[in-house]
């Protein structure tokens, strides 16, 4: 696992706040709920459940839940299956892990919750 540079890691912030602000406009303009927005917003968190069994299955669940795969894949079941459900959790989830990694907390390695792919997560860092 190699360190990333100062701005490299910048870079991948501001992309992931991007991500945070398109994901955020795009179910605004579609004038979804805000509260259902806000309800949803932190179940990806759950997965931190995954911690309770080990630092492995910790970082497979936590990954699972913090990879772009999964709304990837909602919406493009949106594109398939129209219904605003599946948007609507696209756009959520998306939002979510923009926003966790605007904040550095990126996909996790087996060593520990701090090992991630932006780097080791300490106050040096953040």
């Amino acid at each position: 696992m190699s360190e990333l540079t100062p701005p490299m890691r910048v870079t991948l912030r501001l992309e992931s706040l991007l991500v945070l602000l398109v994901s955020v406009a795009l179910y605004h303009h579609r004038d979804y709920s805000g509260w259902l927005f806000a309800g949803c917003f932190l179940i990806p968190d759950i997965s931190f459940l995954g911690y309770a069994f080990g630092k492995k299955v910790g970082a497979i669940g936590y990954n699972l839940a913090h990879s772009y795969i999964g709304p990837a894949l909602c919406a493009l079941l949106f594109v398939f299956f129209p219904q605003p459900f599946w948007l609507m959790t696209a756009l959520i989830w998306s939002a979510h892990i923009g926003f966790d990694r605007t904040l550095g907390y990126g996909l996790k390695y087996a060593q520990g919750f701090a090992y991630t792919h932006l780097g080791r997560l300490n106050n040096k860092h953040r």
